[in-house]
């Protein structure tokens, strides 16, 4: 019976974010590479896309061969105890992942393994290239991937510089260079503060993991902390791991004072090397499964706010206005989608019932986003609620016309409009302030009615550049500087203290 090592990764650069996932499919035999896979999801989560990339390597696996036994490895503690059946799998937007992975081989063929970051750099490498190919809007192709390449490089340059096995590569990458970097909010993994250290009175590393008792605590510079799950010298020089023979055939391990030598010096290496990995397996399962039931906050923020309010903001797709570049607000002819537009609507669907993250759907009451949203709710299994508050601005007797004709026909009422948010559209129509008035007032209603939840809501340009403006704390002006295309995806998170964070802004990937 042959065997593979699947190893696979995920990361979101927001959370939800612009996301992606890498796998790779390995022969247990001799190590060969034997499948590639990757891509961008558009916006995920974190433990999302780490789930897709584990479907994507056993199937993978499982076309190569059905009957194969395969081992996973994983640096996610929450996929590897999930998948493996200590832990719950809670997450409504992670259990029919779970489910259908657990349905790509039978139970007993599969078995799962957690493994430090560093060794998963070449699935961390394929999910990186596939969020940076999403983010030049292109898909990820295995011709032009350097993933296993790069991952070698990297293991042979931590040899060369005395980096030892398991010591985590990204203390050697700029932030961002690797999927564990782009997980700036985790459902997993607890956030990168001194807040959260300060109050349980243990430092933290790069990741939100504690260090080990024994393992030299590592400080946090404006350029990057270097980062160490073994112990240090007092010099701050890292002793080599003993545990496993260098490739260089050192195995040796060096303190600041000089090398140990003999038996003797191996053997009190050998103990100590062991009472140090479980020292630091026991702080990193607390720390995953205590992270595993939060959600990190933003930037500086504490982490104890719980998890956000998230607005996944979804444009209609077009009507036979919107290529002709006239006002369609909520005081005219109230179009329905064109074919375009449908066809933009079930690309939209299908690329988020693919991310899994979507719990509840919200719309305005104008047809053309009630439309969009039925045909996205359709593919996930949900209901529409409508919220007048999402509607669009009410652009008076500018209805219908394009941005020329007003000029034309209402050149002072234009230019007032264009210089002042309190202006109104000619014939009574709504400001940019009232619009902002009315916006901020349904944001809070739906933030206080989906508290912790991620919530699709289908609206307008102006609603959605008003959110995003009102998030950022960006003036009236900011809203003629913001481009959004039909059927666009747009995200902002909000939480318990107020704060929000922009997670992304006109996303069209899933309509190429």
């Amino acid at each position: 019976m042959r065997e593979f090592i699947v190893e696979a990764d995920g990361g979101s650069r927001g959370n939800p974010g612009p996301a992606g996932y890498g796998a790779v499919v390995l022969d247990a035999a001799t190590g060969d590479t034997l499948a590639e896979a990757a891509a961008f999801l558009g916006v995920a989560t974190n433990n999302v896309a780490e789930y897709q990339g584990l479907l994507a390597g056993l199937r993978a696996a499982r076309a190569l061969d059905p009957a194969a036994r395969v081992r996973v490895r994983m640096d996610s503690k929450l996929v590897v105890e999930q998948m493996s059946g200590r832990w719950q799998v809670k997450h409504p937007a992670l259990r029919p992942l779970a489910a259908e992975a657990a349905r790509v081989f039978p139970g007993e063929l599969v078995a799962y393994e957690w493994i430090p970051r560093a060794r998963n750099k070449h699935a961390d490498r394929l999910a990186n290239e596939a969020m940076d190919a999403g983010a030049r809007g292109e898909q990820w192709s295995a011709a032009t991937s350097t993933a296993e390449l790069d991952a070698r490089a990297g293991a042979g340059a931590g040899a060369a510089g005395g980096l030892t096995e398991g010591a985590p590569l990204e203390s050697a990458l700029p932030v961002g260079d690797s999927a564990a970097a782009a997980r700036g909010g985790v459902d997993e993994r607890t956030s990168r503060t001194g807040e959260r250290a300060a109050r349980s009175g243990e430092p933290t590393s790069l990741s939100g993991e504690r260090a080990a008792p024994s393992a030299e605590r590592t400080s946090r510079t404006g350029e990057r902390a270097a980062r160490s799950d073994e112990p240090t010298s007092p010099t701050g020089e890292r002793e080599a791991r003993t545990g496993a023979r260098a490739p260089s055939g050192e195995g040796e391990a060096r303190t600041g004072e000089g090398a140990w030598s003999g038996e003797r010096a191996a053997a009190r290496t050998d103990d100590r090397a062991r009472t140090d990995e479980r020292a630091r397996a026991d702080a990193r399962a607390r720390s995953d499964e205590r992270a595993a039931r939060t959600v990190a906050s933003p930037g500086w923020a504490p982490v104890d706010l719980g998890a956000p309010a998230t607005f996944v903001l979804l444009r209609h797709g077009e009507t036979p206005l919107t290529p002709q570049k006239r006002f369609s607000g909520s005081g005219g002819s109230d179009p329905s989608l064109s074919e375009a537009g449908r066809e933009q609507a079930e690309k939209a669907a299908a690329a988020l019932a693919g991310l899994g993250t979507i719990q509840a759907v919200v719309s305005s009451p104008l047809a053309r986003t009630r439309e969009t949203a039925g045909i996205v709710a359709d593919r996930l299994g949900l209901d529409v609620a409508v919220d007048d508050g999402l509607r669009e601005t009410d652009f008076g007797a500018w209805e219908g016309m394009t941005f020329g004709e007003v000029r034309e026909r209402y050149p002072d009422d234009l230019n007032a409009w264009l210089a002042s948010a309190e202006a109104e559209p000619t014939g009574g129509g709504e400001s940019f302030a009232a619009t902002a008035e009315r916006i901020g007032a349904a944001r809070d209603r739906l933030v206080a009615a989906y508290a912790g939840r991620t919530v699709l809501l289908v609206t307008h340009v102006t609603p959605i550049k008003t959110l995003v403006r009102l998030a950022l704390g960006a003036p009236p002006e900011s809203l003629f500087r913001m481009e959004l295309s039909a059927a666009s995806m747009s995200a902002v998170a909000y939480y318990a203290d107020g704060n929000a964070s922009v997670r992304l802004l006109n996303d069209t990937s899933h309509l190429r």
